[in-house]
This record gives structure tokens, C-alpha cells and sequence, in this order.
């Protein structure tokens, strides 16, 4: 008996509480789930009583030959990945081989560490007269040739950064922000070791090199950060007419 359906699954940003109803459900009925090695909290894999591999160091075809052998022995498979898949998920090359091999896919969205970010600092991603745009971003590295950081900070708008703590120096060297605009950067942003540190494109580097924080941390840039002088939402401002 064969099984035609894989599930690729968000985990959610840490918090194993912040998984979907759906992904939990997955979880709990899947015989082999494998997971995004580190990126992955370990209490999340615990609603799991199936298998469980760790795809760190596994090549792309290695683990799509896991799934299809697996889903060929009639298995339920879950693909798990941290935060929410369609943010550096890497799945639509992953998708790719599996669908050309017949096999259906199911994708379950989940909770992306930037929204775990926002809610760790208290804050909005968007706000009234301080910023209505939200772009998401990484910086250049081992596979991204060339990023565009420095034409994407032009705009003034929130800027969320993955995967550049390594490079933060770098990355305030090249925004064209001002230099007093506040930075948060968030480590393990809803795990329990979870750590907040404040500052400004001016001297947050240093701050989070001296806090030894070097992975698994968000960088958001913006006057979001430190909300003030914002406008009032219509929704709360406004006197409204009750509703019939």
C-alpha cells in the first residue's frame, strides 16, 4: 500500500504552543517527520510519536528519497520547517522532484519568526505615520550573491533582516537609514532563552557583539521599534456609528 500526500509543515518561530492547530494535528499522526535540524524546537517534535530525522547535512535528493521511499511503504510523512515555509524555506525546489514524481503536496503555513518579533517587542510591523510598508529581506552570503539592502533602506520603510546577524556590522554600514534610527535585534524571538537588544543603526553592532549574539537572532530597523509620534488608526480614532 502506497501514500500519494506529503505535508510540508511551519513549525512556528520556537514556541511550541505557537504551531497551528492543523500542524499539531499533522504532527500527531505523521510515522516520519523530518525536521529543520536546530531551527526546529525540540518540544515542538514531541507532539510527534512517529520517526524523526534531522534533514542538517542531508542533500536535497537525499531527503526527497526519504520521503518517497517512505511514502511507498504507505507512511504519513511531515516536512517540518521552522517559522513559516514560504519565508527561506527552500520548497519550491524541493516540491519540484516530488511532484514530478506524482506525489501531492500539502503545504501548512505557520507563524514566521518576524511576527514572533514584533510580538516580543511589543510593537507593529506597520503603524500609522511611521511606517506602512514591511519589507523582509536578507543580506548576501553563501547563497545570495548580491543583495540589495542598501536600495531597499531608500525607502524608510520597516525592514526585517534574516539571517544577518553574522553580518550586522555590514548591514548598518550599508543601510542609508539615519543614523538614530532604532534597531531591535531579537535572539530566539518566543523561546524561553529569547533576548531582546535595542539600539540604533549607529551603534547597535556593537551592542550585539558585545551581547555574543551571532545566530538565530532578527534584525528589524525602523521607527517601529520605538513607536512615537505615530497617527491613531481610523478604527479607534474615529467615533463610529453602531452598528443595526
Amino acid at each position: 500500500m502506497t501514500n500519494n500526500k506529503v505535508y510540508f509543515v511551519g513549525s512556528g518561530p520556537g514556541n511550541e504552543k505557537y504551531i497551528t492547530v492543523a500542524g499539531r494535528e499533522l504532527l500527531e499522526e505523521a510515522d516520519l517527520v523530518i525536521y529543520a535540524g536546530s531551527l526546529v524546537n525540540p518540544k515542538v517534535l514531541d507532539y510527534s510519536r512517529g520517526e524523526k530525522i534531522d534533514s542538517y547535512g542531508l542533500t536535497l535528493d537525499e531527503t526527497n528519497k526519504l520521503i518517497l521511499d517512505n511514502l511507498r511503504a504507505g507512511k504519513k510523512v511531515v516536512r517540518l520547517h521552522s517559522g513559516d515555509p514560504s519565508l527561506y524555506g527552500s520548497i519550491v525546489e524541493q516540491m519540484e522532484e516530488l511532484k514530478n514524481a506524482g506525489v501531492e503536496i500539502e503545504i501548512i503555513p505557520g507563524v514566521s519568526s518576524v511576527f514572533a518579533t514584533a510580538a516580543a517587542l511589543q510593537t507593529q510591523l506597520t503603524l500609522n505615520n511611521v511606517s506602512e510598508t514591511l519589507i523582509i529581506t536578507r543580506p548576501a552570503g553563501q547563497t545570495l550573491e548580491k543583495d540589495q539592502i542598501r536600495e531597499l533602506s531608500r525607502h524608510n520603510a520597516t525592514m526585517a533582516v534574516f539571517l544577518g546577524t553574522q553580518k550586522i556590522e555590514e548591514i548598518m554600514e550599508k543601510v542609508e537609514y539615519p543614523p538614530e534610527t532604532p534597531v531591535a535585534v531579537v535572539f530566539h524571538a518566543s523561546w524561553p532563552d529569547q533576548k531582546i537588544i535595542k539600539g540604533t543603526v549607529a551603534d547597535i553592532a556593537g551592542k550585539v557583539k558585545e551581547a555574543g549574539i551571532k545566530r538565530s537572532a532578527m534584525i528589524l530597523i525602523g521607527g517601529v521599534v520605538d513607536p512615537v509620534n505615530y497617527g491613531r488608526s481610523y478604527l479607534y480614532g474615529v467615533a463610529q456609528e453602531p452598528l443595526s
